[in-house]
C-alpha cells in the first residue's frame, strides 16, 4: 500500500485487520512474533535430538513434506493459488525460487546432520558467521563496497575460522556450509525483490523439493533400516510431523515481524537463535569447549560487535538525514 494515500501510514503506522496500528503497537506485535520465531528456531536442536530414531536424511524428507502441506493449507485458506500461478509463469522469478530451494535444502540437510552427530556448537557457529558471509556475498555478487567496520568484522570472521580449524583439526565444514548455504539462500531471496510473499515463496520452495523428498524417501525405504516414520508409535510419527510444521511456522512469523520492525531491530534479533543453540550445546548436550574454541568464538563475537556497531551507526545517520 502506498503511504501517500494514507496519512497515518506516512507517520509510521500500518493497517491490520482494517485498523491502523500505532508505532508502539507495531513494535509490540513485531517483537512478539519475531522473538517467538527465533525461540522456535533456537529450540530445533532439542526437537531433532528427540527424533534420533530416524536418520538425518529421513528427518529432512518429512520436514519438506509436512512443511509444504502447512504452506498449501495456508494458501488455500487465503486463496493465494492465483498468486502462486502468476509467479510460476515468470521464468526470471522462478530461476531465483529454484536457486533458493536448492540452497535451503543444503542448509536443512547439513543442519540436521550437524545436530544429529553432536556438533551443536559448530552448527551455532554457522549462524553466528552467517552475517559475515552475507556481506562478503554482497561484495562479490552485488558489487557493494564495505565500510571499515564491515571489513574489520570480515577479518575477525576469517581469523576465527583459522583458529577453529586448528582447534578442530579440520575446517569447520558444518559451520561454513550452513553459513554459505543460508547466505546464498538470502541472496536468492533478495533477487526476488519482495515480489513473492514469504508464504508463497516457502510453498514454492518446498513444492519444488517434493520430488527430491520422494526420491530420498524411496532410497531410505529400500535400505536395510527402512523409513522409521511408522515404526515408533504415534509419538514418533507426531514428532516428525511436528518438525515439518515448525519449519513453516517461524518462517511465516518472521515475515510478519519484518513488516512491523525496523531493519536494525531485525538485524539484532538474528543473533538470538545461534545464542540459544550455543547455550543448549553447553548446558543440555554438554559439548566440550576447549580454550582455543572459546577464543575462536570470542573473535567471532567481536566481529559481530563491529558489524552491529556499523549497522546502528548507519541507521542513525539515515534517520538524521530525513
Amino acid at each position: 500500500m502506498n503511504s501517500s494515500k494514507n496519512p497515518d501510514l506516512g507517520r509510521g503506522s500500518l493497517l491490520s485487520g482494517g485498523r491502523v496500528l500505532s508505532q508502539s503497537q507495531q513494535l509490540t506485535r513485531g517483537l512478539t512474533v519475531g522473538v517467538s520465531a527465533y525461540l522456535i528456531w533456537g529450540s530445533f536442536p532439542l526437537i531433532i535430538s528427540m527424533l534420533g530414531f530416524a536418520s538425518p536424511f529421513e528427518i529432512v524428507v518429512w520436514r519438506i513434506v509436512f512443511g509444504f502441506l502447512v504452506a498449501a493449507l495456508l494458501i488455500s485458506i487465503t486463496r493465494g493459488w492465483k498468486e502462486i500461478a502468476a509467479v510460476i509463469r515468470q521464468p526470471k522469478l522462478m530461476v531465483w525460487v529454484v536457486a533458493s530451494s536448492v540452497f535451503i535444502l543444503i542448509n536443512w540437510q547439513v543442519y540436521v546432520i550437524g545436530i544429529s552427530s553432536g556438533h551443536v556448537v559448530e552448527s551455532a557457529l554457522g549462524y553466528f558467521i552467517n552475517p559475515l558471509v552475507t556481506i562478503l556475498l554482497a561484495v562479490v555478487f552485488l558489487r557493494e563496497r564495505l565500510r571499515k567496520l564491515q571489513w574489520a568484522a570480515v577479518a575477525m570472521g576469517a581469523t576465527a575460522v583459522t583458529i577453529l580449524t586448528i582447534d578442530y583439526g579440520r575446517l569447520p565444514w558444518i559451520a561454513l556450509s550452513l553459513a554459505g548455504s543460508f547466505g546464498i539462500y538470502g541472496l536468492a531471496k533478495s533477487k526476488l525483490g519482495g515480489k513473492v510473499s514469504a508464504v508463497n515463496s516457502y510453498a514454492l520452495e518446498s513444492g519444488i523439493l517434493l520430488p527430491v523428498a520422494a526420491i530420498q524417501g524411496s532410497i531410505i525405504g529400500a535400505s536395510s533400516s527402512g523409513l522409521q516414520f511408522s515404526h515408533h508409535g504415534f509419538w514418533g510419527a507426531a514428532g516428525l510431523v511436528f518438525f515439518g510444521i515448525m519449519t513453516a511456522v517461524p518462517l511465516i512469523m518472521f515475515g510478519t515481524a519484518a513488516k512491523y520492525l525496523p531493519l536494525s531491530v531485525v538485524g539484532l534479533m538474528q543473533y538470538m537463535t545461534p545464542s540459544i543453540q550455543f547455550i543448549l550445546a553447553l548446558t543440555v548436550f554438554r559439548e566440550e569447549m576447549p580454550v582455543a574454541r572459546w577464543i575462536g568464538f570470542f573473535v567471532v563475537w567481536l566481529g559481530l560487535g563491529f558489524l552491529t556497531t556499523d549497522m546502528l551507526r548507519q541507521t542513525r545517520n539515515r534517520a538524521r538525514s530525513k
